[in-house]
């Protein structure tokens, strides 16, 4: 996977340090994380709260920064911040206030529908300012940037440059929010190619998944 990530920044004249790669293993073992932790990967990403909040406790003699990336639940959010380093998928106000607090700060990547379909998570994208802003002044939220899923009805790389102008539209407000999640197994080139920062890769790395009943 390194290679490929390489191969995608040379291609894109961008520097492989400038990505961050996070195994997304729902579903995974924890023995499936302790060897990916041997072997240097230290970023995980889950989307099932009850999942990730029982393989953090099982392994938290590890260094593990934990990515939640699924929908979030407004009454979930306080337990999720307990073991959740960066969440993915801030997408409405409410959750906004959810995530405030006081005592601690999580990174947050406000999450853009770039669909026509409202049932997709996601802000639209003329609402992407306005949350954003709500971030930038909610206690113990630090804003990172923008994230998205490109639709499966476009091509990766037109959906993730208009994530691109959005990201761009993000930082007028704090030059600081500059991250971009976005790319998985099958369109990380394009993703790198529009300036992802964060690439959330599952069976490329993982496997595919084991099935659930």
């Amino acid at each position: 996977m390194a290679d490929r990530i390489h191969d995608a920044c040379r291609s894109a004249g961008r520097d492989p340090v400038e990505i961050t790669l996070i195994a997304v293993t729902k579903f995974h073992p924890v023995e499936l994380i302790r060897d990916l932790v041997s072997l240097g990967l230290h970023d995980m990403g889950e989307n099932r709260h009850q999942e990730a909040r029982e393989k953090a406790a099982e392994l938290a003699d590890l260094d593990i920064t934990w990515h939640f990336v699924g929908q979030l639940q407004r009454k979930k959010a306080k337990q999720v911040r307990e073991y959740a380093s960066v969440i993915h998928s801030v997408d409405r106000a409410e959750l906004v206030s959810a995530l405030a607090s006081d005592e601690s700060t999580v990174g947050c990547f406000v999450q853009v529908n770039l669909t026509d379909d409202p049932e997709r998570g996601g802000v639209r994208p003329e609402g992407v300012l306005p949350l954003a802003e709500s971030v930038l002044e909610a206690p113990g939220l630090d804003l990172l940037g923008v994230m998205a899923v490109a639709p499966l009805d476009e091509e990766p790389a037109r959906a993730f440059e208009r994530l691109r102008r959005l990201s761009d539209d993000v930082r007028t407000l704090d030059p600081r929010a500059s991250k971009i999640s976005a790319g998985m197994t099958h369109d990380f080139p394009e993703a790198i190619a529009a300036g992802a920062t964060h690439l959330r890769i599952g069976t490329a790395i993982t496997g595919n998944r084991p099935t659930r009943d």
